[in-house]
Protein backbone atom coordinates (compact mmCIF):
# COMPACT_ATOMS: atom_id res chain seq x y z
CA UNK A 1 0.00 0.00 0.00
CA UNK A 2 1.09 3.70 -0.89
CA UNK A 3 1.61 6.15 1.91
CA UNK A 4 -1.94 7.79 0.80
CA UNK A 5 -3.61 4.50 0.89
CA UNK A 6 -2.29 4.06 4.44
CA UNK A 7 -3.44 7.41 5.33
CA UNK A 8 -7.20 7.10 3.38
CA UNK A 9 -7.60 3.41 5.38
CA UNK A 10 -6.59 5.14 8.87
CA UNK A 11 -9.25 7.82 8.17
CA UNK A 12 -11.81 5.53 7.54
CA UNK A 13 -11.22 3.19 10.70
CA UNK A 14 -10.03 5.76 13.07
CA UNK A 15 -14.13 6.56 13.93
CA UNK A 16 -15.44 3.70 14.38
CA UNK A 17 -11.94 2.20 16.60
CA UNK A 18 -12.64 5.40 19.04
CA UNK A 19 -16.04 4.30 19.78
CA UNK A 20 -15.53 0.55 19.96
CA UNK A 21 -15.68 -1.78 22.65
CA UNK A 22 -12.07 -3.50 24.04
CA UNK A 23 -13.00 -6.57 22.11
CA UNK A 24 -13.66 -4.96 18.93
CA UNK A 25 -10.85 -2.48 19.22
CA UNK A 26 -8.31 -5.62 19.25
CA UNK A 27 -10.00 -7.08 15.92
CA UNK A 28 -9.48 -3.69 14.62
CA UNK A 29 -5.82 -3.42 15.62
CA UNK A 30 -4.79 -6.50 14.35
CA UNK A 31 -6.93 -5.87 10.69
CA UNK A 32 -4.60 -2.67 10.97
CA UNK A 33 -1.46 -3.92 11.69
CA UNK A 34 -1.89 -6.53 8.94
CA UNK A 35 -3.17 -4.61 6.07
CA UNK A 36 -0.87 -1.54 6.44
CA UNK A 37 2.40 -3.38 7.53
CA UNK A 38 2.63 -1.96 11.01
CA UNK A 39 3.78 -2.31 14.85
CA UNK A 40 1.25 -3.11 16.98
CA UNK A 41 2.66 -0.03 19.25
CA UNK A 42 2.80 1.80 16.46
CA UNK A 43 -0.55 1.64 15.26
CA UNK A 44 -1.89 2.12 18.47
CA UNK A 45 -0.26 5.32 18.64
CA UNK A 46 -1.88 6.18 14.97
CA UNK A 47 -5.62 5.47 15.70
CA UNK A 48 -5.65 7.58 19.33
CA UNK A 49 -3.92 10.70 18.14
CA UNK A 50 -6.05 13.90 18.13
CA UNK A 51 -5.88 14.32 14.07
CA UNK A 52 -4.20 12.36 11.47
CA UNK A 53 -1.33 14.67 10.82
CA UNK A 54 2.21 14.43 12.39
CA UNK A 55 2.47 15.94 15.49
CA UNK A 56 5.08 18.80 15.03
CA UNK A 57 8.33 18.63 17.17
CA UNK A 58 9.36 21.64 19.16
CA UNK A 59 12.74 23.09 18.29
CA UNK A 60 15.13 23.05 20.09
CA UNK A 61 16.92 25.87 22.34
CA UNK A 62 15.63 29.58 23.23
CA UNK A 63 12.41 30.91 22.06
CA UNK A 64 13.41 33.61 19.53
CA UNK A 65 12.95 37.15 21.27
CA UNK A 66 13.61 39.30 18.30
CA UNK A 67 10.30 38.12 16.02
CA UNK A 68 8.17 41.82 16.54
CA UNK A 69 7.70 43.48 14.11
CA UNK A 70 8.68 47.22 15.56
CA UNK A 71 12.03 45.53 16.35
CA UNK A 72 12.80 44.12 13.07
CA UNK A 73 11.42 47.26 11.06
CA UNK A 74 13.41 49.84 12.73
CA UNK A 75 16.13 47.20 12.73
CA UNK A 76 15.80 47.11 8.88
CA UNK A 77 15.53 51.65 8.79
CA UNK A 78 18.79 51.99 10.55
CA UNK A 79 20.48 49.41 8.20
CA UNK A 80 19.36 50.77 4.88
CA UNK A 81 20.55 54.58 6.66
CA UNK A 82 23.85 53.00 7.27
CA UNK A 83 24.08 52.31 3.24
CA UNK A 84 23.82 48.09 4.42
CA UNK A 85 26.53 47.70 6.61
CA UNK A 86 27.66 43.90 7.79
CA UNK A 87 26.42 43.06 10.89
CA UNK A 88 29.79 44.10 12.66
CA UNK A 89 29.62 47.15 11.62
CA UNK A 90 26.06 47.62 12.66
CA UNK A 91 26.28 46.19 15.92
CA UNK A 92 28.59 49.49 16.71
CA UNK A 93 26.84 51.66 14.92
CA UNK A 94 23.40 51.66 16.26
CA UNK A 95 24.35 53.38 19.72
CA UNK A 96 25.20 56.22 17.60
CA UNK A 97 22.42 56.49 15.24
CA UNK A 98 19.55 54.82 17.36
CA UNK A 99 18.95 58.81 19.75
CA UNK A 100 18.37 59.79 16.41
CA UNK A 101 16.11 57.46 15.49
CA UNK A 102 13.05 58.59 17.45
CA UNK A 103 13.51 62.26 16.61
CA UNK A 104 13.12 61.45 12.75
CA UNK A 105 10.56 58.61 13.12
CA UNK A 106 8.62 57.32 16.06
CA UNK A 107 9.32 56.70 19.87
CA UNK A 108 10.51 52.87 20.62
CA UNK A 109 8.88 51.32 23.84
CA UNK A 110 11.93 50.72 26.30
CA UNK A 111 12.14 46.69 25.84
CA UNK A 112 12.95 47.41 21.81
CA UNK A 113 15.77 49.82 22.34
CA UNK A 114 17.33 47.26 24.33
CA UNK A 115 16.94 44.35 22.01
CA UNK A 116 18.30 47.06 19.24
CA UNK A 117 21.40 47.50 21.76
CA UNK A 118 21.77 44.17 22.80
CA UNK A 119 21.71 42.28 19.96
CA UNK A 120 24.86 40.11 18.19
CA UNK A 121 26.35 40.32 14.85
CA UNK A 122 25.40 36.44 14.51
CA UNK A 123 21.69 37.48 15.39
CA UNK A 124 21.75 40.39 13.05
CA UNK A 125 22.89 38.39 10.38
CA UNK A 126 19.36 35.87 11.11
CA UNK A 127 17.33 38.83 11.45
CA UNK A 128 18.40 40.55 8.24
CA UNK A 129 19.00 37.26 6.23
CA UNK A 130 15.00 37.72 4.34
CA UNK A 131 16.21 41.80 3.28
CA UNK A 132 20.21 41.39 2.42
CA UNK A 133 20.49 42.27 -1.44
CA UNK A 134 23.32 41.56 -3.24
CA UNK A 135 24.28 44.44 -6.13
CA UNK A 136 26.63 43.63 -8.89
CA UNK A 137 27.88 46.32 -11.23
CA UNK A 138 30.38 46.66 -13.75
CA UNK A 139 33.62 47.96 -13.26
CA UNK A 140 35.29 50.80 -15.43
CA UNK A 141 38.92 52.00 -14.84
CA UNK A 142 40.68 55.22 -16.59
CA UNK A 143 43.94 55.43 -15.04
CA UNK A 144 46.99 55.65 -17.65
CA UNK A 145 50.58 55.33 -16.58
CA UNK A 146 52.15 58.98 -16.50
CA UNK A 147 55.66 58.60 -17.47
CA UNK A 148 56.77 62.31 -16.41
CA UNK A 149 58.81 62.93 -13.19
CA UNK A 150 58.74 59.13 -11.94
CA UNK A 151 62.30 59.16 -11.39
CA UNK A 152 61.62 62.17 -9.05
CA UNK A 153 58.71 60.82 -7.33
CA UNK A 154 60.26 58.33 -4.96
CA UNK A 155 58.07 54.57 -4.85
CA UNK A 156 56.84 54.18 -1.27
CA UNK A 157 58.09 52.08 0.47
CA UNK A 158 56.99 50.41 4.04
CA UNK A 159 59.00 52.51 5.89
CA UNK A 160 55.89 55.08 6.62
CA UNK A 161 54.36 55.59 10.40
CA UNK A 162 50.87 54.68 9.59
CA UNK A 163 50.09 54.44 13.88
CA UNK A 164 49.70 58.11 13.34
CA UNK A 165 47.19 60.65 11.10
CA UNK A 166 48.37 62.42 8.21
CA UNK A 167 49.56 59.55 5.75
CA UNK A 168 47.27 59.44 3.18
CA UNK A 169 46.52 57.56 0.01
CA UNK A 170 45.05 59.36 -3.22
CA UNK A 171 43.17 58.31 -6.30
CA UNK A 172 40.62 59.09 -8.92
CA UNK A 173 37.43 57.53 -10.06
CA UNK A 174 35.89 58.24 -13.81
CA UNK A 175 32.78 58.86 -14.32
CA UNK A 176 33.16 57.87 -17.49
CA UNK A 177 30.05 55.00 -18.22
CA UNK A 178 30.93 52.90 -21.07
CA UNK A 179 33.43 54.99 -22.71
CA UNK A 180 36.03 57.18 -21.76
CA UNK A 181 35.94 59.23 -25.10
CA UNK A 182 35.42 62.80 -24.45
CA UNK A 183 34.77 65.45 -20.96
CA UNK A 184 33.43 63.96 -18.50
CA UNK A 185 33.71 64.36 -14.58
CA UNK A 186 36.42 62.47 -11.98
CA UNK A 187 36.19 62.10 -8.56
CA UNK A 188 39.48 62.67 -6.39
CA UNK A 189 39.33 60.61 -3.14
CA UNK A 190 41.81 60.80 -0.53
CA UNK A 191 41.66 58.69 2.55
CA UNK A 192 44.19 58.50 6.05
CA UNK A 193 45.38 55.24 6.75
CA UNK A 194 45.75 55.34 9.88
CA UNK A 195 41.87 56.43 10.67
CA UNK A 196 40.28 55.73 7.85
CA UNK A 197 39.08 59.57 7.54
CA UNK A 198 38.45 60.07 4.11
CA UNK A 199 37.64 63.14 1.61
CA UNK A 200 36.22 63.11 -2.43
CA UNK A 201 36.33 65.66 -4.47
CA UNK A 202 34.74 66.25 -8.32
CA UNK A 203 36.99 67.42 -10.91
CA UNK A 204 36.57 68.24 -15.13
CA UNK A 205 38.54 65.82 -16.99
CA UNK A 206 41.15 65.86 -14.09
CA UNK A 207 43.17 67.94 -15.14
CA UNK A 208 46.66 68.78 -12.96
CA UNK A 209 45.85 72.35 -11.68
CA UNK A 210 42.31 71.13 -10.72
CA UNK A 211 43.02 68.03 -9.10
CA UNK A 212 45.75 70.32 -7.56
CA UNK A 213 42.77 72.94 -6.67
CA UNK A 214 40.82 70.27 -4.94
CA UNK A 215 43.58 68.83 -2.64
CA UNK A 216 44.01 72.03 -1.46
CA UNK A 217 40.59 71.89 -0.42
CA UNK A 218 40.26 69.17 1.37
CA UNK A 219 43.37 69.79 3.31
CA UNK A 220 41.31 72.26 4.84
CA UNK A 221 38.66 69.76 6.08
CA UNK A 222 40.66 67.27 7.33
CA UNK A 223 41.53 67.20 10.92
CA UNK A 224 45.20 67.06 10.77
CA UNK A 225 48.06 67.77 8.79
CA UNK A 226 49.78 66.14 5.94
CA UNK A 227 52.51 63.73 6.58
CA UNK A 228 52.80 61.79 3.63
CA UNK A 229 51.20 61.67 0.07
CA UNK A 230 51.24 58.32 -2.19
CA UNK A 231 49.58 58.10 -5.51
CA UNK A 232 49.26 55.76 -8.06
CA UNK A 233 51.09 56.30 -12.06
CA UNK A 234 48.99 58.75 -13.24
CA UNK A 235 49.35 62.09 -15.11
CA UNK A 236 46.75 63.87 -12.79
CA UNK A 237 49.46 63.27 -10.10
CA UNK A 238 52.69 62.60 -11.69
CA UNK A 239 53.18 66.35 -12.51
CA UNK A 240 55.35 69.85 -11.68
CA UNK A 241 52.17 71.16 -10.30
CA UNK A 242 51.85 68.79 -7.52
CA UNK A 243 55.95 68.01 -6.98
CA UNK A 244 56.55 72.00 -6.11
CA UNK A 245 53.48 72.16 -3.79
CA UNK A 246 54.59 69.67 -1.71
CA UNK A 247 57.95 70.26 -1.70
CA UNK A 248 57.37 74.03 -1.07
CA UNK A 249 54.61 74.16 1.53
CA UNK A 250 57.45 74.28 3.83
CA UNK A 251 55.27 71.05 5.90
CA UNK A 252 57.85 68.69 5.31
CA UNK A 253 55.15 66.61 3.28
CA UNK A 254 56.38 62.92 1.65
CA UNK A 255 55.39 62.63 -1.99
CA UNK A 256 55.64 59.23 -2.81
CA UNK A 257 53.68 57.04 -5.86
CA UNK A 258 53.10 53.33 -5.77
CA UNK A 259 54.39 50.85 -8.39
CA UNK A 260 53.16 50.67 -11.92
CA UNK A 261 50.64 47.99 -12.35
CA UNK A 262 50.59 47.15 -8.34
CA UNK A 263 47.01 48.26 -7.31
CA UNK A 264 46.90 46.57 -4.15
CA UNK A 265 50.04 49.41 -3.16
CA UNK A 266 46.88 51.62 -2.82
CA UNK A 267 44.55 49.44 -1.28
CA UNK A 268 43.44 51.53 1.22
CA UNK A 269 42.15 53.75 -1.45
CA UNK A 270 41.25 52.00 -3.45
CA UNK A 271 38.47 50.24 -1.34
CA UNK A 272 37.16 53.86 -0.54
CA UNK A 273 36.76 54.34 -4.49
CA UNK A 274 33.72 51.53 -4.22
CA UNK A 275 32.18 52.38 -0.73
CA UNK A 276 32.43 56.45 -0.92
CA UNK A 277 32.25 56.88 -5.18
CA UNK A 278 31.03 54.17 -6.40
CA UNK A 279 28.39 53.09 -3.98
CA UNK A 280 27.24 56.62 -4.62
CA UNK A 281 27.09 57.46 -8.38
CA UNK A 282 27.23 54.12 -9.33
CA UNK A 283 29.04 53.49 -13.04
CA UNK A 284 26.92 55.91 -14.90
CA UNK A 285 28.61 59.05 -17.46
CA UNK A 286 28.84 62.57 -16.02
CA UNK A 287 29.53 64.81 -18.25
CA UNK A 288 28.00 68.29 -17.22
CA UNK A 289 30.13 70.25 -16.15
CA UNK A 290 27.75 71.88 -13.83
CA UNK A 291 27.76 68.86 -11.76
CA UNK A 292 30.93 69.23 -10.80
CA UNK A 293 30.03 72.46 -8.25
CA UNK A 294 26.62 70.12 -6.57
CA UNK A 295 28.87 66.58 -6.00
CA UNK A 296 31.30 69.01 -4.35
CA UNK A 297 28.91 70.43 -2.47
CA UNK A 298 27.24 67.03 -1.37
CA UNK A 299 30.75 65.52 -1.19
CA UNK A 300 32.27 68.62 1.52
CA UNK A 301 29.29 68.71 3.59
CA UNK A 302 26.82 65.50 4.16
CA UNK A 303 28.89 63.14 2.60
CA UNK A 304 32.24 63.46 4.58
CA UNK A 305 30.03 64.09 7.64
CA UNK A 306 27.68 60.91 7.06
CA UNK A 307 30.65 58.43 6.35
CA UNK A 308 33.83 59.67 8.88
CA UNK A 309 31.29 60.44 11.56
CA UNK A 310 28.52 57.89 11.52
CA UNK A 311 29.89 55.04 9.66
CA UNK A 312 32.30 52.93 11.63
CA UNK A 313 35.08 50.71 9.60
CA UNK A 314 37.57 47.61 10.84
CA UNK A 315 41.06 47.16 10.36
CA UNK A 316 43.37 44.38 9.92
CA UNK A 317 46.01 44.07 12.23
CA UNK A 318 46.77 40.11 11.53
CA UNK A 319 47.08 38.31 8.61
CA UNK A 320 48.73 34.49 8.97
CA UNK A 321 48.90 31.73 6.45
CA UNK A 322 48.52 28.04 7.62
CA UNK A 323 48.81 25.79 4.30
CA UNK A 324 47.05 27.24 1.65
CA UNK A 325 44.80 29.46 3.80
CA UNK A 326 44.70 32.50 4.71
CA UNK A 327 43.63 33.31 8.00
CA UNK A 328 42.64 37.36 8.98
CA UNK A 329 42.02 39.09 12.26
CA UNK A 330 40.57 42.65 12.68
CA UNK A 331 39.99 45.07 15.00
CA UNK A 332 36.91 46.68 16.63
CA UNK A 333 34.76 48.38 14.41
CA UNK A 334 35.18 52.36 14.92
CA UNK A 335 34.70 55.37 13.03
CA UNK A 336 36.97 57.61 11.53
CA UNK A 337 36.06 60.09 14.57
CA UNK A 338 36.69 58.15 16.71
CA UNK A 339 40.14 56.76 15.67
CA UNK A 340 40.89 60.71 15.32
CA UNK A 341 39.61 61.40 18.68
CA UNK A 342 42.43 58.66 20.00
CA UNK A 343 44.98 59.89 18.20
CA UNK A 344 47.72 61.55 19.67
CA UNK A 345 48.76 63.82 16.85
CA UNK A 346 45.49 66.09 16.36
CA UNK A 347 45.38 68.71 18.82
CA UNK A 348 42.63 69.49 21.49
CA UNK A 349 41.28 72.51 20.08
CA UNK A 350 40.53 70.34 16.58
CA UNK A 351 39.29 67.58 19.04
CA UNK A 352 36.60 69.90 20.56
CA UNK A 353 35.86 71.50 17.04
CA UNK A 354 34.92 67.69 16.29
CA UNK A 355 32.93 67.13 18.65
CA UNK A 356 30.80 70.18 18.54
CA UNK A 357 29.98 69.03 15.12
CA UNK A 358 29.06 65.72 16.20
CA UNK A 359 26.55 67.27 18.69
CA UNK A 360 24.72 68.83 15.91
CA UNK A 361 24.38 66.09 13.33
CA UNK A 362 21.25 63.86 12.62
CA UNK A 363 22.29 60.66 10.45
CA UNK A 364 18.91 60.28 9.19
CA UNK A 365 18.73 63.94 8.46
CA UNK A 366 22.04 63.66 6.51
CA UNK A 367 21.36 60.46 4.54
CA UNK A 368 17.88 62.45 3.38
CA UNK A 369 20.07 65.23 1.89
CA UNK A 370 22.50 62.99 -0.02
CA UNK A 371 19.15 61.71 -1.08
CA UNK A 372 17.91 64.57 -2.33
CA UNK A 373 21.21 66.29 -3.67
CA UNK A 374 21.81 62.71 -5.23
CA UNK A 375 18.52 63.01 -7.03
CA UNK A 376 18.92 66.53 -8.24
CA UNK A 377 21.89 65.70 -9.76
CA UNK A 378 20.48 62.32 -11.41
CA UNK A 379 17.60 64.47 -12.15
CA UNK A 380 20.08 66.40 -14.40
CA UNK A 381 21.77 63.79 -16.36
CA UNK A 382 18.43 62.04 -16.82
CA UNK A 383 19.14 59.23 -15.22
CA UNK A 384 16.59 56.98 -13.16
CA UNK A 385 15.92 58.79 -9.59
CA UNK A 386 17.59 57.39 -6.40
Amino acid sequence: MSKNEKQSYLSAIKERYLKSSKQEKSIILKEFCAVCGYNKKYAIRLLNAKNNKTKKQNKSGAKPKYNSELFISSLKTIWKNTDYLCSKRLKEVIPLWLPHYESFFEILPYNIKEQLLNISPASIDRVLKPARAVLKKVKSAGTKPGTLLKNQIPIKTDNWDVTSCGFVEADTVAHCGNSLSGDFIWSLTITDIHSGWTENRAVWNKGAIGVLEQIKDIEKYLPFSLKGFDCDNGSEFLNYHLLRYFTENGKGTAFTRSRPYKKNDNAHVEQKNWTQVRQLFGYDRLDEQSLVEIMNSLYSKEWSIYNNFFRPSQKLIEKTKINSKYYKKYDKPKTPLLRVMESKEVSEEKKEELKEIFKTQNPFELKKAIEDKLNKILTMTKLPLF
